[in-house]
């Protein structure tokens, strides 16, 4: 194998935790993809991944997969995370990434009230969210009863034990972006009295009963990770916490149910948080949790990420200081690696003059 430029050591040290080793500080970030026809990830789904893994990428976060519930996505071509032939097809995914020595878990997700009456796969079942509200706070549905809220918690719970069943190396729940755990974290979107809504600590009690239970069905030994976000697809200057001490009490529950990794989404990963501080989301939330942290955003482009238009390749110098000053764990990669399968190899490296500039046409195929 060739040797590891010095100047990219903090991207290429191996990372240890209670529950998961990875060979480098590199993540693949979730990326919606839908090229799996009937939710079922084939050859081509497979062929991706592993290119990635190949190319030395530590981890892979796979894109979000529906859980089992008539309502959890939106469109016929999001892979599914349930069902003999999804299932299976993951199975294989899981397979060739673990024979080319790469690591991946599943991204676990429900849309909530990002779903629109009508929409495949199952037209006839309607969004869910907390109080039935859209991102606007109209009423579209009635509010998600108990048992509703149940049945989604058991679905999370048996895409993890089947998570581990075939063979991947953990999971991670998708609690950002305005989607169904976050739509619970939200106040806009949860104005329930129950003890599903409330305060901001006790709008975390339907994420902490999904944690718990998956951490139930998949056992001690099996890494969770949690991914959230402040700002939502509908608004992208949206704040659960405003304040370091709003957030620590957003996190403790969440941490206390058994995450064991937080997945802090923004989209420039450069940014401060809070004033007063240069730490990112991510370097808040290892800070106030004590646990390990992947940070995201836009890392090694020059455009961010919602705007999905064309971006030129970026230094990696401050990104390389915030591990090097830990001020994160790990860094996840999303457009410059969805564009280029060979852009973790290229930088170990040192072949960064190589990196390729993202293009839009990225998105409508498997590189």
């Amino acid at each position: 194998m060739s040797t590891t430029n010095k100047e990219m050591t903090p991207l290429f040290t191996r990372f240890s935790s209670e529950r998961l080793t990875i060979k480098n500080r590199t993540v693949m970030a979730p990326m919606t993809r839908g090229f799996s026809p009937n939710g079922v990830p084939g050859a081509d789904v497979r062929t991706y991944y592993k290119r990635r893994a190949e190319n030395n990428v530590g981890l892979i976060i796979t894109e979000g997969t529906g859980i089992d519930h008539p309502a959890s996505i939106s469109g016929d071509t999001i892979p599914l995370f349930y069902g003999e032939k999804p299932l299976e097809g993951w199975k294989e995914v899981v397979k060739a990434v673990h024979e080319a020595g790469g690591k991946i878990v599943p991204q676990l997700w429900h849309v909530g009230m990002a779903r629109n009456i009508g929409d495949v796969p199952n037209k006839d079942a309607l969004p869910i969210g907390p109080s039935g509200l859209d991102f606007s706070g109209s009423k579209v549905t009635e509010s998600m009863t108990e048992q509703d809220i149940h049945d989604v918690i058991e679905a999370f719970a048996k895409a993890a034990a089947d998570a581990k069943r075939i063979g991947f190396d953990g999971i991670e729940l998708h609690g950002a972006h305005g989607y169904l755990i976050d739509q619970f974290f939200w106040q806009q979107t949860n104005q329930r009295s129950d003890r599903y809504g409330g305060d901001l600590v006790s709008r975390t009690r339907f994420a902490q009963e999904i944690i718990a239970a998956c951490r139930k069905a998949a056992g001690d030994d099996f890494p969770i990770i949690f991914r959230f976000s402040q700002w939502k697809m509908s608004d992208y200057k949206a704040k659960l916490a405003e304040t370091p001490q709003e957030l620590e009490r957003f996190l403790k529950p969440l941490h206390e149910a058994g995450v064991d990794i937080f997945h802090c989404s923004t989209r420039r990963f450069w940014e401060p948080e809070f004033e007063g501080s240069d730490l990112n989301l991510a370097g808040w939330t290892k800070k106030l949790t004590g646990k390990p942290v992947i940070s995201v955003g836009s890392v090694g482009l020059d455009g961010v990420f919602t705007s999905y238009d064309e971006a030129g390749t970026a230094s990696l110098d401050g990104l390389l200081t915030k591990l090097e000053t830990d001020e994160f764990d790990l860094a996840a990669i999303g457009r410059a690696l969805l564009h280029d399968p060979a852009w973790v190899e290229k930088v170990r490296t040192g072949r960064t003059d190589e990196l390729e500039a993202f293009q839009k046409d990225s998105l409508h195929q498997l590189y």
